[in-house]
């Protein structure tokens, strides 16, 4: 059996609100494969925020471990884990985080960019990816000439140019009508028949439900969705 994309074990993170200490992990446990459509689900203030933040690089555990690709997280420098973030994930956002002096193209272009590559490379590697999610002919649009559905298609792009590991999406449809949210699940659902492995990170159990596994986060602790659903309803 391959080992996991992603180990996360007996993690803790706690912060300190006024007098309070906030458990927003306890003791969290998860184990994540190379191919897998995963929701992570749960309310505002329930510690999804946080996982998420660990799961994509941007902060580290007080106790515990992740390991992500074999690799322990927790022992990498600052720099180490920028390049981390740059290779392994391609993050998505509920409110696209487009520039918006730049066009379709050059939005997409930014991570490569970053990483180096030669104009004429990432040109070429961006149009493939706005090929990929049908936006090929809207290249050369700035982000307010686009639709919401049409700007998420472009994040996503811009995400998948770097060809990541992981696609960690936090509330991809948040900002997008039903209709265009339907297209953009549509879209994910595709984009992991291809290969790809995607996090989302939701607290509507209906879009949720379009991953292929679902895990319930709630009060910094988390459970399988076995033990989550009772009938069509969450339990929280």
């Amino acid at each position: 059996m391959n080992s996991p994309i992603i180990k996360i074990s007996n993690m803790m993170k706690t912060y300190k609100l006024g007098g309070e200490t906030v458990h927003a992990l306890n003791d969290v446990s998860l184990e994540i494969q190379t191919g897998e459509f995963i929701a992570i689900i749960g309310p505002s203030g329930s510690g999804k925020s946080t996982l998420m933040n660990m799961i994509g690089c941007l902060d580290r555990p007080d106790n515990g471990s992740y390991l992500l690709d074999g690799k322990d997280i927790g022992k990498m420098g600052d720099n180490s884990l920028a390049k981390i973030r740059n290779q392994k994930i391609g993050f998505i956002f509920q409110n696209f985080n487009l520039l918006a002096k730049l066009s379709a193209l050059e939005n997409v272009e930014l991570p490569l960019l970053y990483a180096g590559i030669s104009a004429r490379e990432r040109r070429g590697l961006a149009l493939e990816v706005l090929c990929k999610v049908g936006l090929k002919e809207r290249a050369g649009h700035l982000p307010t000439q686009l639709s919401g559905g049409q700007q998420q298609r472009v994040a996503i792009a811009r995400a998948l140019v770097g060809k990541p590991a992981i696609l960690l999406a936090d509330e991809p449809t948040g900002a997008l009508d039903s209709k265009t949210s339907k297209e953009i699940l549509g879209l994910m659902k595709e984009l992991n028949e291809l290969g790809h492995t995607i996090i989302l990170i939701t607290h509507d159990l209906e879009i949720a439900k379009k991953a292929k596994r679902m895990v319930s986060i709630q009060d910094g602790q988390l459970v399988e969705n076995g033990g989550v659903l009772l009938g069509n309803h969450a339990i929280y």
